[in-house]
């Protein structure tokens, strides 16, 4: 259980009860979609059996399950073409826009029931110890995704964004232009800058040394950081963005090594990935916040 890419935000009460959220989240378990359903939320085993939540040292692991009927508008298209066809030529005239949306509408109505669903599970992780929920998402319409079903269960959901002090796009920026990374983080080879004028010219780095005359000239034109590549204690790789999101979330090989020689069965290995995956990233997390002047 590695994140891959992560949502900060800031719990707004000082804690959320295990058992009180479990309670919550099983009155909201996923359905399967039924008829004419297209989609279905709710809450699914985080660890492949039937637990809703795993705890460890103040840390709650849980995860949002979504089925998904797929029913592209391809196949609603051509099943539409053949009936307009059929009408054209039985009953002599031709269809109109309001007549086919109609035909689209009851087309799907029908081929919904016979539809094949789609499931995919978006994890969530609330670190109780520092007050925060982070989502493993890739897009904000996922993390979004989560939120609202969370609000839901919740009744309330008294969270919000994780801000700093210092803004990631500023900092970012200073720390290309002075070469300098703060304390216990390395720059890495991946940048994006950006421009903030009209035209937003934006130039991308991947696997580049990022340093030289080359990038600060950019930084002197007016482009500012967007995305930094970096390393942080030599355990954890990322891609900070100008939004403090986390992408390409890595764990490298020296953690995931101590979890597979403690380790000696399925349960073990996952009680100790998250283990250590919820350590290593409060402590990173929280000296990156740290190097971005605190919480606003």
């Amino acid at each position: 259980m590695w994140f891959k890419n992560i949502f900060i935000y800031r719990l707004a009460v000082d804690s959320i009860a295990p058992d009180t959220l479990l309670e919550k989240l099983s009155l909201k378990p996923l359905l399967t979609c039924s008829g004419l359903d297209k989609q279905s939320r709710g809450w699914v085993s985080c660890r492949g059996d039937e637990r809703l939540i795993h705890v460890a040292n103040q840390q709650i692991l849980f995860a949002l399950g979504v089925e998904q009927k797929l029913l592209p508008a391809t196949i609603i298209n051509r099943f539409a073409k053949e009936r307009v066809a059929d009408i054209e030529v039985q009953q002599g005239y031709k269809v109109g826009r309001k007549e086919l949306k109609e035909l689209k509408e009851a087309i799907t109505e029908e081929l919904l029931p016979r539809a094949f669903a789609l499931q995919r599970t978006t994890y969530a992780w609330l670190d109780l110890a520092n007050g925060r929920l982070l989502i493993d998402a890739a897009s904000q319409a996922k993390a979004d995704e989560l939120l609202e079903q969370l609000r839901k269960t919740l009744d309330e959901l008294p969270l919000k964004p994780l801000h700093t002090q210092i803004a990631p796009v500023a900092a970012m920026t200073d720390w290309l232009a002075g070469k300098n990374a703060p304390t216990g983080f390395s720059i890495d080879r991946e940048l994006e800058l950006r421009a903030s004028g009209e035209g937003r010219a934006t130039v991308r780095y991947a696997n580049h040394e990022l340093e030289g005359e080359e990038i600060l000239a950019h930084i002197t034109s007016g482009k500012r950081a967007t995305r930094l590549g970096m390393t942080w204690n030599d355990r954890i790789s990322f891609v900070l963005t100008e939004q403090l999101q986390i992408k390409k979330l890595e764990f490298l090989d020296i953690i995931k090594e101590e979890s597979t020689a403690l380790a000696e069965n399925a349960d073990e290995i996952f009680e100790l990935d998250f283990t250590l995956m919820t350590s290593e990233l409060a402590r990173m997390l929280t000296n990156l916040t740290e190097a971005l002047g605190g919480e606003v």
